[in-house]
Formats: C-alpha cells, sequence, structure tokens
C-alpha cells in the first residue's frame, strides 16, 4: 500500500512539474521590436550662398536739349548671392535675399567715349511653392546699378535706383546643394550723366549653383 502511494505522489509531482515547465515556456517574453530612427524629411527652412552668371539684354533712352536717342547695352554677367528661406507647413517658401552682380555691357562711341554700367545689386523678398526638392518661387524689391560715361577730358557714373521683378526655379541636387535658373526684369529708372539723361532698364537670365545651411 505504501508503495502505491508513494507511486502516486511521485507522479503527481512529476505532472505539476511538467505542468509548471510548460507554464513558464509560454511565459516567455518576447524579444522588443526594433524602432527603425525616422528619416528626416528635406526642408527649405536655412540660410544660403551661391554664385551665378549669365546674360543681361539692356536698353538705355538718352536725352540731351535737342538730342535723343536710344541704345542698346547687352552682355554677360556674374555674380553671388545670400538669403534665408522659411518653409510653411502648407508648402509655402518664404524669403529674403541680395545680390551683387557685375556686368559686362559697355559701348564705345565716336571721339573715344564709352559708356555702360558695372556693379549692381538688388534686396528682394521671395514667395514660392515647394514641391519636394523643387522650389518655384517669384521674387521683387529694389535694385541699383552704377552708370558711367568715360571720356578722354573725363569720367563720370551715378547709381541707377529702381525696382526689379522675376521668377524661378530652384532645385536641390543634395539636401544642401542646389541649382537655379531665373529670369529677371530690372527698371534702374533714370539719371543725368555728364549732361545728359539717361532711363536704362534691362532683362536679365542667371543660372546659379548654391549651398543651403
Amino acid at each position: 500500500m505504501k508503495k502505491v502511494l508513494l507511486l502516486a505522489a511521485a507522479l503527481g509531482f512529476a505532472g505539476s512539474s511538467a505542468a509548471l515547465a510548460a507554464d513558464a515556456v509560454e511565459q516567455i517574453p518576447e524579444a522588443p521590436m526594433a524602432v527603425e530612427a525616422a528619416v528626416p524629411s528635406f526642408t527649405w527652412t536655412g540660410g544660403y550662398v551661391g554664385l551665378l552668371g549669365g546674360y543681361g539684354w539692356g536698353n538705355a533712352d538718352a536725352s540731351a536739349p535737342g538730342i535723343s536717342a536710344s541704345d542698346d547695352f547687352d552682355g554677360g554677367r556674374m555674380g553671388a548671392f545670400v538669403g534665408y528661406n522659411w518653409a510653411m507647413a502648407s508648402g509655402f517658401v518664404v524669403g529674403i535675399e541680395g545680390d551683387v552682380n557685375y556686368d559686362w555691357n559697355e559701348n564705345s562711341y565716336a571721339g573715344g567715349i564709352d559708356a555702360g554700367t558695372d556693379w549692381s545689386g538688388s534686396v528682394r523678398g521671395r514667395v514660392g511653392y515647394a514641391f519636394d526638392r523643387a522650389l518655384l518661387f517669384a521674387a521683387g524689391g529694389y535694385t541699383g546699378t552704377n552708370g558711367y560715361v568715360d571720356t578722354p577730358i573725363g569720367d563720370t557714373s551715378k547709381t541707377f535706383h529702381g525696382w526689379t521683378l522675376g521668377a524661378g526655379v530652384d532645385y536641390a541636387f543634395t539636401d544642401n546643394v542646389f541649382g537655379r535658373l531665373e529670369y529677371r526684369y530690372n527698371d534702374y529708372g533714370d539719371k543725368t550723366i555728364g549732361g545728359i539723361n539717361a532711363d536704362f532698364d534691362q532683362h536679365v537670365v542667371n543660372v546659379g549653383i548654391g549651398v543651403k545651411f
């Protein structure tokens, strides 16, 4: 009888141990799932600097007592720009930009007279809409340029002040480098140089490369 009871107790203990072992296996905690790091999306917000090159088609209407004439002042140009953009949640982008340029558009006339413009610059507000890495924009603001007349008896120059308006596209090749294509119309107003009143305006196409911070 004692042997039967001992055998039953042993079987019961073995069964309960097996059950406990099964429960322990079933309750092994799952390994935590790996959480992928969020990849930041591209944004146009930030400062930037760049270089540009292009071509300008200028026109000057000159007048003096009893004289009236018009001439083209066309030529290549190079410059640099700096600005800052603020990207909105809606996809719109606003910003401000300044630039300095040099134009090669000098004309020569009889009597050893040379005339043209050289240094120019602008400060413009910008508004645009971003299609991911492509930013379509319009820009406008103040512009000025230095007009000059050089003669054998002396040189004179004046700063023309006016306004500029244009549009273009910036495209980000990487998170930090972007290219630019833009058109501008510059109306520099008029100034009197050497007794001649000159009214100067200009159409410009620029191609640029920039670095965004």
